[in-house]
């Protein structure tokens, strides 16, 4: 799967990004805990340098807890990284987030010296969410569509504590495909941009491979085949994604399928773990190694050919006769 973005929109968040975090103590990171890692944005890991981050686990209650201590006894131990499962409809969390920023920053914090918090995070994680559950009052547009923060805000969340809020603008050309299409199940990448029965079935690839039994259970399968396409369709059948002549309508099977997996209908579950992400890495690396080989051998193929036609056009010109000549012919 190919996902492309507007290099002008990265440029544009590349800029906001650098001019805000000069100005903030912390960056408050909003990840889903379903793919903590695929949830990242890499361009804001490098540009904050060693500001420290808050990474906020967001939509815990979809997440497996057994796969998340993985991830924060990963990052356990780190001076500027600090993790906790989280949701924005839980009052205790929203409440310990002034806690947890203060921990991280413990220099500042009053009236004179406000804490300056910078919320980031990609798409459709829960920022607006967040802002809006930590201020008390509805100043940031929700939806389940990506996107739908457009502009940078500066808001008062108490006297010492102040939220510099960034578009979720996701990177022009994800390296790791295999992060692309967890960033299409979970519903980071809108509908639009993505073939919904290839999502799907990665998806459901995933949960035969990982939370077999959760699915089994939630489609009352008898018998599960090694064909994800077959699995869809019986899916499909089950849940009434039928057209005229019984037969399986395909996409809408992909789409009751999704829709179980973004809810939770199906379980919790959490598609990445920190050693597999690490495998990832090392195929990226070699992927791009392989590519940039490729690049320049056919860079250094393609020197004497330039040099060859350069020869013929030199030869070329040498036969073609001068002015000079065309005189001497004329008289």
């Amino acid at each position: 799967m190919s996902v492309q973005w507007y290099p002008g929109h990265m440029n544009k968040a590349r800029r906001e990004i650098e001019e805000v975090m000069t100005q903030v103590d912390i960056v408050i990171e909003v990840l889903d805990a379903r793919i903590p890692d695929s949830s990242q944005n890499p361009m804001l890991n490098t540009l904050r340098g060693e500001v420290p981050v808050l990474r906020l686990l967001n939509k815990k209650d979809l997440a497996d807890k057994t796969r998340l201590d993985l991830w924060l006894d990963h990052w356990r131990g780190s001076e500027t990284v600090l993790a906790h499962p989280f949701s924005t409809q839980d009052k205790a969390d929203v409440n310990k987030v002034s806690q947890w920023v203060a921990q991280m920053v413990p220099h500042r914090g009053t009236a004179e010296k406000p804490i300056r918090a910078m919320i980031a995070g990609i798409p459709n994680v829960g920022k607006s969410s967040l802002m809006n559950a930590l201020l008390g009052r509805r100043v940031a547009k929700v939806g389940n569509e990506p996107a739908v923060t457009k502009a940078q805000q500066k808001l008062k969340v108490t006297n010492g504590f102040q939220l510099l809020d960034t578009p979720g603008i996701l990177w022009p050309k994800i390296e790791n495909p295999d992060a692309s299409y967890r960033l299409a199940v979970t519903g980071a990448v809108r509908d639009t941009a993505i073939d919904y029965e290839d999502v799907a079935l990665v998806g459901l690839k995933f949960f035969k491979a990982d939370y077999l039994d959760a699915l089994v259970t939630r489609y009352k399968l008898k018998t599960v085949d090694d064909d994800a396409y077959e699995v869809l369709k019986v899916i499909g059948s089950k849940r009434g994604a039928l057209r005229s002549g019984g037969k399986v309508d395909m996409h809408k099977a992909a789409e009751v399928f999704l829709s179980d997996v973004r809810t939770g209908a199906i379980g919790p579950y959490v598609m990445e773990t920190p050693e597999m992400i690490a495998r990832e890495e090392i195929l990226v690396e070699e992927a791009k190694a392989l590519k940039e080989a490729k690049r320049l051998a056919k860079l250094a193929a393609a020197v004497p050919q330039r040099q060859q036609q350069q020869n013929r056009e030199y030869r070329h010109d040498q036969s073609q006769p001068t002015p000079t000549d065309k005189q001497d012919d004329n008289q």
